[in-house]
């Protein structure tokens, strides 16, 4: 049981349960077969599973190196083997189920998974560190479209808030590390704008992805998705500029609302 649990937490198990969640909404959604919805929401956790896996292992030095206890490679309590042989498991399971979903869902989805690899291979430290996040969150709705009988995509708009909502949640994943990615020598794009400026990037981002959510399906606009879109300007106003976290707190309320107008405007 310590060793499950200290997997799951070497898996970077808060976004992985948030992206498999996403995705198996989607699913439902796009209006897929509750096994398919299964389907997709096992393929997409394994994916998931290998990102956060991969990642803990290569930056186990980085991570020992700045005293993360929260990395349970870094501190001991997991054997570099036994994740090893977790992430070979999940890499298998990975593809094996994303075929299952048919060729063209299975590409879509080794994609998104790919962004995720490439990010941890060395995208990070580079001035393109949000392209991965950019191209796996943009992906990732037409994981379940294409997964239909017979296979479509997803409304380019959906597409658009995935994308946006990537950039804007790379931006807010670094902003808690940049003091200890600097010591490691990791220098994204947040790295490089520096914690305020990157707080209002990811606050400006994320508000053109409530927009496109609110604005994009076309037709008339409910008076609910004026009231969000109103709602998350005015947060974004009052948190721009402002010292401290705030842009961050405020990006990360952004980030939710988000979501739930990708998936109540589908």
């Amino acid at each position: 049981m310590r060793t499950l649990l200290a997997l799951a937490r070497a898996s970077h198990a808060a976004p992985t349960v948030v992206v498999t969640g996403l995705a198996v909404l989607l699913g439902v959604e796009a209006g897929l077969a509750a096994a398919r919805v299964l389907l997709v929401g096992l393929a997409v956790l394994c994916g998931q599973l290998t990102i956060g896996w991969s990642n803990d292992l290569l930056d186990a030095g980085r991570d020992r190196a700045v005293g993360r206890t929260d990395k349970p490679l870094a501190t001991g309590q997991l054997a570099t083997r036994v994740v090893t042989a977790a992430l070979a498991g999940a890499v298998v399971a990975c593809a094996a189920l994303s075929l299952a979903l048919g060729w063209r869902a299975a590409l879509a989805h080794l994609v998104v998974v790919a962004a995720g690899w490439a990010y941890n291979l060395g995208a990070k430290s580079t001035v393109l560190s949000w392209l991965p996040y950019v191209v796996a969150f943009g992906t990732l709705p037409a994981v379940p479209w294409l997964a239909l009988s017979p296979p479509a995509l997803p409304p380019w708009w959906m597409l658009a808030v995935g994308a946006l909502l990537g950039a804007g949640a790379h931006v807010v994943n670094v902003l808690p590390d940049l003091a200890e990615d600097a010591v490691t020598g990791v220098r994204g794009l947040p790295h490089r704008l520096g914690a305020r400026a990157s707080g209002v990037l990811a606050v400006v981002v994320l508000l053109a992805g409530t927009a496109t959510g609110v604005l994009g399906p076309g037709g008339a606009v409910p008076p609910w998705a004026w009231s969000v879109l109103l709602a998350a300007g005015a947060l974004a106003v009052v948190s721009l500029g402002r010292p401290g976290r705030t842009p961050f707190y405020a990006a990360m309320a952004i980030a939710v609302v988000n979501v739930v107008v990708l998936l109540v405007r589908a």
